[in-house]
């Protein structure tokens, strides 16, 4: 079949497959991050398995081998409990830390960052470390240190009203730990650890948060460097032991929230490892007395960036960041004017088809130059069937006499893919459509519109500009399955948040605008040459 495709034929075939291959692809296989030249693998894989399966029975869905050194059952048993000794809350979000010092739970009370089942959503996993966890090296310090509880000077912190101040004290035999945790309204915190004897040991960032599963996205663990390279190990992806230097920020994420620390010296040493599911686990060697910051909740640009810039990086959008970060600047600038996330979206369209319109344009009236020479075309193959130069040279020449270019009409369509994918990463990953309306039925942008009807419409949509575009297929089985893409596309965007949906769908809109223009322009110039011919024909009668 794809032998009797003319060039233009197998482009736009490609370009539509490719759309619908980068959906199925990258749900099964997600693209990997480049790693910074740091990273230095220690480990092998059949090591660090061998450990992994020892300690499989003592602390499932937990780091295995830390340092050096197993978790014991004791350990396993005091670790895993959760007794609260520090609730901090204000109107946003409830945070507790546990006897052991842990942030053990971060409860989110804003109701549009509710889970699929409408709950309010909790940001620490009930299993696996958590932040501010601390592991000594000395084995025999660190179970001791797994069995004692820390004292608090205060349990209650209400920080709606400004940042509060808790100080944690653990006393084992020959050391004392103590940690002075600042928390601020808007989530995140500083940290001071300080030991009153010089012992090596290790913070843990903790697990992270799994409340959205959406598909296409990416959770796992992510190291950005001062050089600007983000290394992120995926969940299920962790082999061995990778360290890092030079380190700005460290995230354990999903799609829309992430445990960070920063604020590090440029020498500590950051440590990804595996647990049990060949998930990531971060942590960092500590010195005697170390100042660090922290943040958990979720990745909306704004908080982060009052927080600290830097933050901002801990916004994951792929290979297509270099696009995706000026696209999003734009949609919050156009948010700042028109408040609403919906009508951001539509203006962003609106833009982004302003600046590609003169070569979708000139991709329009290529595919319709193509479309009138066809009939030439096929003449000219059937005259010279036996010669394929000879044809080659024919088809060539009658293109360049008619102006017809056969790769004008999908090249400008292929240099508008990254544009779409650039897109797709931010309204995929913008914690900012949580909860936003658009208008009538469409209420959550982050979500998937229940009722069905943005997805129909963008379907239909898509169906009726296929109508409108032209075609030169040849055989009638290519235009039936081409016909089927607009069904197919429907089908994967029905579970598409709605804002991404919503952008498609006026994507299609305007491409059909532009083309009914094209197409009425060449329907005057023929109708104008038929006139023409007509006139001439008169005279010469």
């Amino acid at each position: 079949m794809l032998d009797k495709m003319t060039p233009n034929q197998r482009l736009m075939v490609a370009v539509l497959l490719s759309v619908v291959f980068f959906v199925a692809y990258t749900a099964i296989f997600p693209p990997e991050q480049p790693e910074m030249a740091q990273v230095k693998q220690s480990n092998s894989k059949s090591d660090v398995a061998s450990k992994n399966q020892q300690a499989s029975n003592i602390l499932p869905n937990s780091v295995s081998n830390v340092a050096g050194h197993e978790i014991s059952p004791q350990e396993s048993k005091v670790a895993n409990d959760l007794s609260t000794l520090v609730t901090v809350s204000n109107k946003h979000f409830i945070l507790k830390m546990d006897t052991l010092g842990r942030i053990s739970s971060t409860e989110l009370l804003d109701e549009k960052f509710n889970d699929k089942e409408d709950n309010h959503a909790q940001l620490i996993p009930a299993t696996g470390t958590k932040p501010l966890f601390i592991r000594f090296l000395d084995t025999n310090l660190n179970e001791e240190a797994t069995k004692t509880a820390y004292i608090a000077n205060i349990s209650a912190l209400d920080v709606k009203d400004g940042a509060k101040k808790v100080v944690l004290t653990q006393k084992l035999s020959n050391l004392t730990v103590t940690k002075e945790i600042t928390f601020y309204p808007d989530g995140h915190y500083d940290a001071k650890v300080l030991l009153s004897d010089n012992k090596r040991y290790f913070i843990y960032l903790g697990q992270r948060p799994e409340i959205t599963e959406q598909m296409m996205t990416v959770s796992g663990a992510m190291v950005y460097t001062d050089d600007g390279i983000v290394t992120i190990v995926e969940d299920g992806d962790a082999e061995g032991r990778k360290t890092f230097s030079g380190v700005e920020l460290i995230s354990a994420f999903d799609q829309y929230s992430a445990s960070i620390m920063y604020g590090f010296t440029k020498d500590t040493n950051i440590v990804i490892e595996r647990d049990r599911d060949d998930n990531p686990v971060v942590y960092f060697e500590a010195t005697q007395n170390i100042d660090f910051n922290g943040y958990i909740g979720q990745k909306e640009y704004k908080t982060l960036k009052s927080i600290n810039p830097v933050l901002t990086n801990a916004i994951e959008y792929g290979w297509f960041t270099f696009a995706s970060k000026p696209l999003f600047q734009l949609l919050l600038w156009l948010h700042g004017i028109l408040g609403n996330w919906g009508w951001s979206i539509i203006a962003l369209t609106l833009i982004i088809r302003v600046v590609l319109y003169p070569l979708t344009y000139k991709g329009m009236v290529s595919m319709q130059k193509m479309k009138n020479i066809a009939p030439q075309v096929k003449a000219v193959q059937a005259k010279y069937k036996g010669d394929p130069q000879r044809m080659n040279a024919a088809v060539m020449d009658l293109y360049k006499k008619h102006g017809a270019n056969p790769l004008g009409g999908c090249l400008p369509m292929l240099l508008q893919i990254p544009v779409f994918f650039a897109i797709y990463r931010v309204l995929l990953n913008a914690v900012e459509l949580q909860g936003a309306p658009w208008m009538l039925w469409v209420q959550d942008l982050s979500r998937m519109d229940s009722t069905f009807v943005l997805p129909i419409l963008m379907g239909a949509s898509m169906y009726y500009q296929q109508k409108l575009t032209p075609s030169n297929f040849t055989d009638p089985m290519q235009e039936k399955v081409f016909k089927f893409l607009p069904i197919i596309f429907t089908f994967f965007f029905v579970t598409f948040p709605s804002g991404l949906v919503l952008y498609w769908f006026v994507n299609n809109l305007f491409s059909i605008a532009q083309q009914f223009i094209v197409n009425q322009q060449f329907k005057n110039a023929k109708d104008i040459e038929v006139a023409i011919a007509h006139k001439t024909e008169k005279k010469n009668d």
